[in-house]
């Protein structure tokens, strides 16, 4: 199901959905990763914004 970008709330911020192709995109772009690193990552460590930054930025690293 698809976000609704009518609503302009704050509720799902500390999270990434996996099935939105923007938001994988951003955090693949942010970090220099590809998508399906990205989409690895979120099956790995789930969709906790936080986590997959911080994982993200060490895998970037290596």
């Amino acid at each position: 199901m698809a976000d609704d970008k009518s609503k302009r709330d704050f509720r799902d911020r500390d999270r990434v959905s996996g099935d939105e192709e923007y938001e994988v995109g951003y955090l693949a772009s942010k970090f220099g990763l590809s998508i399906p690193q990205v989409r690895e990552l979120i099956e790995m460590h789930g969709n906790d914004r936080e986590t997959l930054e911080r994982e993200a930025k060490a895998l970037g690293v290596r």
